[in-house]
């Protein structure tokens, strides 16, 4: 391959398709003339679905074969995309440019480039048909990522008498060991990224993060509509709203944008235009920040010890380190929020040792204060909660010595901290259905 990010000039969609004898989803691109495949398999096949339902699959498609493509274009950033074969209406191009440029905005700010400047997505003027209610059961789809999140979702639809079957996306071995202690229905779908981006990344490509969650959304709306399931509920909490922190213009990078209400407001508005009346794409944890649900999670202690948000345990190959490597701003803020819940040697347990008696994290665990400018581009809750935290180990015996405490607590001094039972209240806009809200 000869090929330098630099001269990267043409990105193409070219073809997708649903094979049912094998549940493969091919996605179709091409970079600079080098063609590139990702592939999703579907559990369950051979897959059947009534034939009223076949639209609204190759509507989730186009959805699925459009999103995905961020993380095939963002190699070159090239200023020409084209659509070869399905290409969006006005409204879908409209779409598409807010998230590229929303969903990449911390890639771009990360790579110094101005989002501003890639392509404007443009589609012709359609009248679009009503979609239809296609009769989807009462069933709900519940993905899982290896973390507290998603079993607090699980337990509170259990809670509320649902028909629950887990899934997860990628074949990361600790997501299915959790799963195991869940003990529900569970199903993977397999992904595959083309070998060859690879090969760009190695010739200097840019690289970043991506609107993960939105490629995952988007693989599990077709897994609804082929497997009969009503719902598809995730586990993303009102902190993901927050933004990261604002570039020299003032614009919010979200590194959890895909996360955030915003885009789970956006997505249901595209489901419910073009694929069906009656799927429901929604978090069940939306009104809630990271410390209520870590306050709810201490309670579930048979997962502790198989739990893990540490990001490091996951990669697209499946392989799997140690569940917490104590090092990086996920497991920092884990520890934290879990702490005013748990004990020392509780805690101790779950990490393998106890971080905040740690002087050389006394760093890690400030960055998420954002006492002096922006918190971390992760998945952590909000600089409030950290503070809120913080606050409340400094007033429990069992906490208040540790070395993390006694350093971040005199930089507190004078702020205007809510309390813990105040930022686990819950409130906020939703999407959560009537009949789930006694559970949320």
């Amino acid at each position: 391959m000869r090929w330098r990010r630099e001269d990267s000039a043409r990105f193409r969609f070219l073809g997708r398709g649903l094979d049912p004898a094998t549940g493969e989803v091919r996605l179709e691109y091409e970079l600079d003339g080098v063609g590139l495949v990702e592939c999703f398999t579907l559990p369950g096949a051979p897959l059947d679905w009534p034939d009223r339902r076949l639209a609204a699959i190759e509507n989730a498609l186009d959805l699925l074969h459009w999103t995905a493509g961020v993380s095939y274009w963002k190699a070159g950033c090239p200023k020409v995309v084209e659509f070869a074969g399905h290409a969006p209406d006005r409204w879908q191009a409209a779409w598409l440019t807010r998230l590229w440029r929303e969903g990449l905005a911390e890639f771009a700010w990360c790579n110094r480039l101005d989002a501003e400047a890639w392509p404007r997505f443009e589609g012709p003027e359609q009248s679009v048909e009503p979609s239809l209610d296609l009769a989807l059961r009462r069933r709900s789809l519940v993905p899982m990522g290896g973390g507290k999140d998603s079993l607090v979702a699980l337990e509170r639809l259990r809670a509320a008498g649902e028909n629950v079957t887990t899934v997860q996306v990628g074949s990361a071995r600790l997501i299915a060991d959790v799963a195991t202690a869940a003990g529900q229905t569970h199903r993977v779908v397999h992904r595959r990224v083309d070998p060859l981006l690879g090969d760009f990344n190695r010739r200097g490509a840019f690289n970043g993060h991506v609107p993960i969650t939105a490629i995952n959304s988007a693989v599990l709306v077709i897994l609804a509509l082929v497997g009969d399931y009503k719902r598809v509920v995730f586990a993303n909490e009102r902190s993901a709203d927050e933004q990261t922190l604002f570039d020299d213009r003032g614009r919010a990078v979200n590194h959890q944008f895909s996360k955030s209400f915003v885009f789970e407001r956006m997505f249901m508005k595209w489901v419910r235009r073009y694929i069906a009346a009656d799927l429901e794409v929604f978090s069940i944890l939306r009104r809630d920040r990271e410390l209520a649900i870590c306050r709810e999670f201490a309670g579930l202690d048979r997962y502790h010890d198989v739990f893990s948000s540490c990001n490091r345990n996951f990669h697209l190959d499946g392989r799997q380190a140690q569940r917490w490597c104590g090092r990086c701003p996920k497991c920092h803020f884990v520890f934290l929020a879990l702490a005013p819940f748990l004990s020392p040697p509780r805690l101790s347990d779950i990490f393998g040792r106890d971080l905040l008696s740690d002087p050389a994290q006394i760093q890690g665990f400030g960055h998420l204060l954002a006492l002096e400018g922006s918190k971390p581009f992760e998945c952590v809750g909000e600089a409030v909660e950290a503070r809120a935290a913080i606050v409340a180990l400094g007033a429990q015996d069992s906490w208040r010595d540790h070395a993390v405490v006694r350093a971040l607590l005199p930089r507190l001094k004078g702020m205007d901290v809510p309390s813990i039972d105040e930022l686990c209240r819950p409130c906020g806009n939703h999407l959560i259905p009537d009949d789930l809200l006694a559970h949320a």
